[in-house]
């Protein structure tokens, strides 16, 4: 992989989590009516998690349009780097252009997100009853291994069809690539690479959640701090 497409497949990837992680938690509340008391339900998890990825990939879809047609470059490149790539596209294709295969995206990742931050809430939730398992980092590095697992399992197939959609403008829509993959490849053509995809969406999983976990808990002890600090003045 060349620089400019490991470069432009970081920033997406750090982008989206981003997004993702930075929005979940404020529409998990908006969800419960702003004021988190008690235990969220898992359909209001799925739900916050589905909207938070519907969003997130709205804004991000051109720097993931753009990582996708820089992975799919083979010999004949057709852009020299990311920058060229966005230029390129919105010269050939127009501003919309960067929007391409904005359906299948918003499905395949409001489906991931939904699969990562809810299993992640849930796990969690799940492990932390059993006696013994506290609130740590071990716990959160488990609940970050479950929620790459299920995310893999419920978004390669429609990983698949966006890439498909992304890289190959002769599929119709994006019901003609699913049908066209699953009649010419069968059914395990959407779960091709499946261990190599766990092993680097679990790792990515537990990096990520362990980061914000530390993050939120710095960040409530801080505020914590300058509540007191206040309070005193």
């Amino acid at each position: 992989m060349s620089v400019s497409k490991a470069r432009s497949h970081s920033f997406a990837g750090t982008f989206l989590s981003g997004a993702f992680a930075a929005c979940f938690a404020e529409v998990k509340l908006l969800l419960v009516g702003g004021i988190l008391t008690g235990d969220v339900s898992l359909f209001q998890k799925i739900l916050a998690a589905l909207l938070t990825g519907a969003i997130a990939i709205i804004i991000a879809n051109p720097t993931d349009l753009v990582k996708v047609r820089l992975q799919a470059e083979g010999k004949s490149r057709r852009y020299s780097g990311a920058f060229d790539a966005y230029a390129t596209i919105v010269k050939q294709e127009g501003i919309l252009g960067l929007w391409t295969g904005l359906g299948p995206n918003i499905a395949r990742n409001a489906i991931v997100n939904a699969a990562e931050l809810a299993s992640y809430d849930h796990v969690k939730e799940t492990i932390l009853a059993i006696p013994g398992f506290t609130d740590n980092a071990f716990t959160h590095s488990l609940a970050g291994l479950g929620a790459g697992f299920f995310a893999v399992c419920t978004g390669s197939p429609v990983d698949v069809v966006k890439s498909r959609m992304m890289g190959d403008s002769t599929y119709k829509s994006t019901l003609d690539c699913f049908i066209k993959t699953l009649k010419y490849e069968g059914l395990l053509a959407f779960y091709k690479g499946f261990l190599t995809n766990f092993t680097r969406l679990g790792t990515w999983n537990v990096i990520m959640f362990l980061t914000l976990e530390q993050v939120s808990n710095y960040l409530m002890g801080t505020t914590l701090l300058i509540s007191l600090y206040t309070v005193q003045r």
